[in-house]
């Protein structure tokens, strides 16, 4: 029997990590991968397939199924989930016909609440905690554009059964994914959060690209003040980040495409919706729950809100 795998969420990370599952196993008698998408993304793959340009070439993938019909996709033994963070709850609840008690969630958000909202929506299964450092984006409806050579997925459970994680880092091995299995994996995803929660905030605030932030001081130190404030209030929380957690976010940063900007930004300049709630305001309430002062975010948050 096949092990059944689901991208819901086929944007720059499902549909970069779901386009090498794909190619991996288009003739496989043991893996199927399944696509959950709609409106023109779903008539795109389904006829000219899921097209991923990189810096140096470009790949067609096609799924085994792309659908967002609950009885056309069936049940799933993998679920990946990479859509925004405020359609976590919606995007769920239009398959939860398709999530058996069996079905092992991995959630690849950018903020860190999903695996606990998730888990009140289906709190028998399995729902493991991730984070990926990529660069990608949808350039148009099936087409997705990775910049850059940095891409890293990380996963993790202190619940699971180790046989259904090595299971998962297997295929996604297999796949070409340059994966990690953690143990430690929420000062992972954590470590995450504190890079991508300042970086979203402070390239939507000063309305400026990377290299604009890393090349111009008083943004720069704006940045580090954002660094500052989340950085403490892991701490408090009692999470064992790096001390150096602040310089090892700016060197990864110096490392990003210049040009390039956070996703949030991205949505921000489109004019659609973003995920402030979770890459800001989260940040906000946190503090204030744990009594961490977080001036810098709350500008943010009070600048954003009115937009």
């Amino acid at each position: 029997m096949k092990t059944r795998i689901g991208i819901l969420g086929v944007g720059g990370v499902g549909g970069y990590f779901g386009g090498l599952l794909a190619k991996a196993y288009s003739k496989s008698s043991s893996v199927e991968i399944i696509f959950i998408a709609r409106g023109e993304t779903q008539k795109t793959i389904s006829k000219n397939g899921l097209k991923i340009v990189t810096d140096n070439d470009e790949i067609v993938v096609f799924p085994d199924v792309v659908s967002n019909d609950p009885q056309v996709i069936g049940k799933l033994d993998f679920l990946i989930c990479a859509t925004k963070t405020y359609d976590i709850e919606e995007s769920l609840f239009s398959i939860k016909k398709c999530i058996t008690k069996n079905t092992v969630i991995l959630p690849l958000y950018n903020g860190v609440d999903a695996p606990e909202r998730i888990s009140v929506l289906f709190p028998e299964n399995e729902v493991l905690q991730g984070c990926v450092y990529i660069v990608a984006m949808i350039v148009s409806a099936g087409v997705i554009k990775k910049i850059g050579t940095y891409e890293k997925l990380f996963f993790g459970s202190p619940t699971a059964p180790i046989s259904i994680l090595n299971k998962l880092q297997s295929i996604f091995a297999n796949a070409g994914i340059e994966s990690y299995l953690v143990e430690n994996i929420e000062e992972t995803v954590w470590e995450k959060f504190v890079f991508i929660s300042a970086l979203a905030s402070a390239t939507c605030y000063l309305d400026q690209n990377i290299g604009e932030i890393l090349n111009d001081k008083k943004s720069r130190l704006f940045y580090v003040d954002l660094l500052n404030e989340i950085t403490m209030l892991a701490a408090v929380k009692g999470l064992n980040l790096p001390q150096d957690i602040v310089m090892q976010s700016i060197q990864k940063l110096e490392k990003s495409p210049l040009d390039a900007t956070s996703s949030m930004h991205r949505d921000l300049i489109a004019a659609s919706k973003i995920e402030l709630a979770s890459l800001t305001e989260f940040v906000v309430n946190e503090g204030l729950n744990y009594e961490v002062e977080t001036p810098t975010y709350q500008m943010v948050l009070d600048k954003l809100t009115l937009i």
